[in-house]
């Protein structure tokens, strides 16, 4: 696979990949490995929640789904 970044977005990560003491190329792996490992933690632990749908449950999701979408939206306030 191969990702295309501006000149812009190399230099941020080279330097992002500097004070950590790594790579670039590492830094953006072990980046998008967390994704994947948080994206799957996330999708088990909502279909826990909807095998046992009590009013606990339904609010803890609601958070998370809220939390979810305020990654894109942060206007939105929050659902109880």
């Amino acid at each position: 696979m191969q990702v295309h970044f501006t000149r812009e977005q190399l230099a941020q990560l080279s330097q992002i990949a500097t004070h950590a003491g790594t790579d670039p190329e590492h830094l953006v792996k072990d980046a998008a490995l967390r994704l994947v490992e948080e994206d799957a933690k996330f999708r088990a632990a909502v279909r826990r929640a909807l095998s046992r749908p009590t009013g606990e449950s339904l609010t803890t999701m609601k958070r998370w789904l809220h939390a979810l979408s305020g990654a894109c939206t942060r206007n939105e306030p929050p659902v109880d």
